[in-house]
Parts: structure tokens; sequence; C-alpha cells
């Protein structure tokens, strides 16, 4: 079972597009998949349908704050396979409510080590949708990773506030979980009309190599309507070019696994 966060600093960059659809293409493929929704505009939420206005004792934020345990705020979708933990804004108060508390970045690992533990982890993959800042809710995510997925949008700044990123996981690696590593690359919103696009994409292969997936996510109508419906644009219209995309990428990042575990 692998927890996998679905991380970018900034906002707008497809994060959490490409998190609710790869949850969707995994269930498809049979996989049973549980998203943590780390954010507290709770778009992961809205985006599969749930609410993210209901009691905030019943989301991420009561598991945190320690009155819930995990198995309690797990809601299932109207997807197969696909379960989600949800959020709301009241995680935004989290990092004042903990400031005194010297452990509070292992709060979430905490948390899922004891429910796998007492469950017997019945997912293939937990993905957790961070929040689109370096903050604390984001330092606990990466703390409880084994690795990372980096949707990159193929525009000007997209490159800098990578390298501010890679600083961050290098410190967290350094002093709070040395086994987090980077599963890939996901180049998001490309515009083959656009000349910039190619541009920021051959600079993120040249420097990040085969980290970089196959698949990139194009510009696509459809990928932001899809939110609005309560579904992934997988479910919500299958042929587009974004849910092709998608597919792909689902294939491409399944297929890492006969990678990693070869090389094992």
């Amino acid at each position: 079972m692998q927890i996998i966060s679905v991380i970018n600093q900034k906002g707008g960059v497809g994060k959490t597009t490409s998190a609710i659809n790869l949850a969707a293409g995994l269930s498809q493929q049979n996989k049973k998949i549980l998203v943590v929704d780390l954010d507290p505009q709770g778009n992961a939420t809205t985006g599969l349908g749930l609410s993210n206005m209901e009691n905030s004792s019943e989301t991420i934020y009561g598991v945190l704050n320690g009155t819930k345990e995990i198995s309690d705020v797990i809601k299932k979708t109207q997807f197969e396979n696909l379960d989600i933990i949800t959020s709301n804004v009241d995680l935004s108060g989290l990092e004042v409510e903990t400031a005194d508390d010297s452990n509070r970045a292992f709060l979430l690992k905490a948390k899922l080590t004891a429910y796998l533990n007492n469950s017997g982890g019945t997912y293939d993959y937990i993905l957790i949708d961070c929040p689109p800042s370096l903050s604390l809710l984001t330092v606990m995510a990466l703390v409880s990773s084994n690795s990372l997925l980096v949707p990159l949008q193929t525009e000007f700044f997209a490159l800098e506030g990578l390298t501010q990123l890679m600083k961050t996981i290098e410190r967290i690696k350094v002093s709070l979980n040395p086994d987090l590593s980077i599963r890939g690359i996901l180049l998001t919103m490309y515009d083959k009309r656009n000349k910039l696009s190619s541009q920021v994409e051959k600079e993120a292969r040249d420097y990040f190599n085969e980290k970089v997936y196959s698949t990139v996510i194009p510009r696509n109508v459809r990928l932001s309507e899809a939110p609005s419906h309560g579904m992934p644009v997988l479910i919500y219209d299958k042929t587009c070019p974004g849910s092709k995309a998608y597919f792909s990428f689902t294939d491409e990042f399944l297929n890492q696994e006969t990678t990693i575990g070869s090389a094992a």
C-alpha cells in the first residue's frame, strides 16, 4: 500500500484535478483508493461529489485535532472502489491550534499508521491532495508519504516554483522522512499552440529526465467543467482530450509499479 501526496505549493496548477482523476482512473482498474483532502478549500471533496460545508468533526480536521480516528471519517463516494476523507475551511485553523505541539508534523502520519495497523490497510493507494502552500499541512503530508506526484503547469514561473519545492523536500528528507522520493512530475495545462508550453516541457525533461511522465495533460474546457458536476472528468466525459490524457497517465502510473517492482 502506497501513500502518495499530490503536491505543488502554487495554486491553479491542476493539482486537485490530477488527484481526483488519478484516483478515479485507478479505481476503474479495480484498485481500492482513499483520497485524503488536506486542503482547507475542500476542492477534492466537492470534485468527488461531497459537501465541504458539513460538520467539521467528520473531516480530516476532526482527525488531526484528536477528536476522531481515521476509520470514523472515511466516506464512500458515488464511485466504486473510491473513498474519501473530506475537508473544510476549519482545517485552516490547525496551524495556530497546534502551535505548542512539538510533534505536530507527525500528527497525520501517526493517525494513518494507527489506522493501517488496526485495519490491515484495505487500500491499494492513499492519495493526499495537499494545499497550495508550503504550510504545516503540506509538511504533514510529506512526513506521511512514501512518494510525491508533482503536477507542473507548462507556464513561465513553473520551474522557479519547483526549485523551492525541491528545497523543502530535501529538508524534510534530512530531518523527518528519509525515505521520501519523487515518483514523478506530471505536465499540466499544456497548450500545443503555445511555444512556451513546449519550452517548459523541454526544460523540465532536460532537468528531471525520466522523472517527467511522458503523458501531458492538455488545457481542456471539460476538465474545468467536471468539478462543478461533482465528478472526475474521466466519468463526466470519457472521450474528451482531458479524459484521454488522464486514462493514459493512469496506465503510465501503474506501469511504474512493474518497473519499481522489477528494480527492487
